[in-house]
């Protein structure tokens, strides 16, 4: 019956017996007969066909939800057993926006698999909105994130509150400036980021507080894209105090009015089984992620 629940699971997905069965490893007349089965079985149709895709029915559909279910109950009665014999071993699933992939991430994962050689990870990355997306659909444990929409199956916790800085050309006329306000650089041409990615919400949220939009000429999605066009002399930016920085004729600048930082944030689904190992993975970011320059 396990068998037949993942093969009716895999034609729901991909709404095809071909590729069904290229994907299970199988061949398409086995699989067709395992299907037909399992609707003998429950007395009921399962599917119906559109030309040549198949649709799950209005008893599919039900069915489909409980075998989601099933199968999660079983996955977490396993990892529960495993966690009998050694907690810290597994996977851990995580999904975070694109700035964090350069270092944070990274350097967090490498601290924790000195200690805990036997866990491995499962990575996505992309922008807040996939990130939610991962988490609200079960994809990862948790997500890490700065400030999102969030919905509220969703809880979320700052982990880090980070500086951001002014960045210049090294021969800009403000680059001796020990401090500036943020509206000194209003005329300025920006590099900001695009539209999705977390820091152009937190950028143009802190240069609408200081009183202007900001004059956006060129967006990045990495922070490094933004470091090469700064340093490149085509505008200035506002953003974290990264690694990468060292390696442009970049300077950063302290923002005296409004302070400027964006929240770190760790992000999971409400109510889901959470095993031991992603824990003490989340508590390890909680206790290390202070110290590290993302």
């Amino acid at each position: 019956m396990n068998k037949q629940l993942e093969y009716f699971r895999k034609v729901a997905e991909t709404e095809s017996f071909t590729k069904a069965a290229e994907q299970l490893f199988i061949s398409q007349p086995a699989l067709s007969r395992s299907i037909k089965f399992l609707e003998n079985e429950l007395g009921v149709p399962l599917f119906e066909r559109k030309g040549r895709i198949l649709k799950l029915n209005h008893y599919g559909e039900i069915f489909l939800e409980k075998v989601e279910e099933s199968i999660s109950a079983l996955e977490e009665g396993k990892t529960l057993l495993k966690e009998l014999v050694d907690p810290f071993t597994g996977t851990i699933r995580i999904s975070f926006i694109h700035t964090l992939g350069n270092n944070l991430v990274p350097e967090l994962i490498s601290k924790f698999q000195k200690i805990y050689k036997h866990v491995n990870f499962q990575l996505y990355q992309g922008d807040a909105g996939a990130v939610i997306e991962h988490i609200e659909s079960g994809k990862v444990d948790f997500g890490i994130l700065m400030e999102a929409n969030f919905s509220e199956d969703i809880i979320y916790e700052t982990v880090k509150n980070e500086e951001l800085f002014v960045i210049v050309p090294k021969n800009h006329p403000l680059a001796s400036k020990k401090s500036l306000p943020l509206d000194l650089i209003k005329d300025e041409s920006f590099i900001g980021f695009k539209e999705g990615i977390g820091l152009r919400a937190v950028a143009d949220k802190l240069c609408l507080k200081a009183g202007f939009s900001p004059n956006i000429t060129f967006e990045g999605q990495q922070v490094g894209t933004v470091n090469g066009f700064v340093s490149a002399g085509l505008g200035v930016s506002l953003v974290p105090k990264n690694r990468g920085i060292s390696e442009f004729d970049i300077q950063c600048i302290p923002v005296s009015n409004p302070v400027c930082f964006r929240n770190i944030n760790l992000a999971w689904k409400k109510d889901i089984f959470i095993p031991k190992v992603v824990n003490e993975f989340k508590n390890f970011i909680y206790k290390h992620i202070a110290a590290i320059q993302i």
